[in-house]
């Protein structure tokens, strides 16, 4: 919290490791400003077609934007069809990803940018 500048730590000493390295989330409804070495993480949910997958993530590759990593979960919102949190290297303002996610919304059936955020400070 400190590295962070944050105010309120809910609980303090919570690991049992002391090699241990914890990820937190700081939620908020503004843009963080960007770092330099930042990452974003979006939301995307598919149409069930073929390729479908791929024409989500090639505008990332097309405008060289490193994908961290990616996860899927089922949408219930139709039979089928899925929703993957990616995490990109890159913030948000940066313009290539404005382009790739530009791009990606032709490709989707939804997205959500859940935020931009730094690097974790090792």
């Amino acid at each position: 919290a400190h590295v962070y500048g944050l105010k309120k730590v809910i609980m303090k000493s919570i690991e049992d490791d002391d090699d241990n390295t914890t990820r937190f989330l700081v939620i908020g409804r503004q843009i963080f400003p960007t770092s330099g070495h930042d990452r974003t993480s979006v939301l995307v949910f598919i149409h069930d077609k073929p390729g479908a997958l791929f024409d989500v993530l090639s505008p990332f590759a097309r405008h060289g934007i490193s994908m961290n990593r990616i996860e899927s979960r089922p949408s219930h919102q139709a039979k089928w069809e899925y929703g993957f949190f990616i995490d990109l290297a890159g913030h948000v303002e940066d313009e290539a990803m404005k382009q790739a996610l530009a791009e990606l919304e032709a490709h989707s059936a939804q997205i959500k940018v859940l935020g931009s955020y730094p690097v974790a400070i090792p």
